[in-house]
């Protein structure tokens, strides 16, 4: 089993400080967002799992990011306000940063070496991508926005699922309830 994550610390979307080991004991799943994307609509999805499993120690944390078609351009003030009104999200959302390329926060880095292989039809996705004129990330780096990481009560993370699982996927959430129903 993978080392568990290292504490990293976070700032939240309205600058307060936080950290990754402030998760510790909670069953996450890590999320980069864009607000601008086809795949936006899954903020809908991700808000019913956190409403679904949140009283069972399960938090989504969001981590808007402008690195895929440029899909997320608002400042983070206008991001929190758009997961708001359109999603009346009540799970975590964080500053909008990179989660590929040189810039990649250490969250992002840590996460992909943890997990460099991906659930889900990822090379369907990619040729998709291509099809609409677009340069995929090849793995291990993230492909697109909505990208999953699940991780365990413990920091260790145990799943990665491609931007095209949905949040109701059952592959997702069998996952989810395993790392819920697993013991420290």
């Amino acid at each position: 089993m993978p080392d568990a994550l290292p504490d990293i610390p976070l700032t939240r979307i309205n600058g307060a400080p936080d950290s990754l080991s402030a998760h510790r004991g909670t069953v996450l799943l890590i999320v980069n967002t864009a607000s601008q994307c086809g795949l936006t609509p899954q903020y809908a999805g991700l808000e019913e799992l956190q409403r679904s499993y949140g009283d069972r120690g399960f938090t989504v944390l969001a981590f808007p990011a402008n690195d895929f078609g440029a899909q997320e351009p608002g400042t983070d003030e206008a991001i929190a306000q758009f997961c708001e009104v359109n999603f009346q999200t009540s799970f975590p959302l964080f500053r909008k940063a990179s989660v590929v390329g040189p810039d990649k926060q250490p969250l992002y880095a840590a996460l992909v070496e943890a997990a460099p292989e991906k659930i889900g039809d990822a090379a369907s996705f990619r040729e998709r991508l291509r099809g609409h004129g677009m340069i995929p990330n090849e793995d291990p780096e993230v492909l697109w926005n909505f990208e999953k990481f699940l991780v365990n009560r413990d920091g260790t993370v145990v799943a990665r699922f491609a931007p095209s699982v949905a949040p109701d996927d059952p592959q997702l959430v069998v996952a989810i309830e395993q790392a819920l129903s697993a013991s420290v």
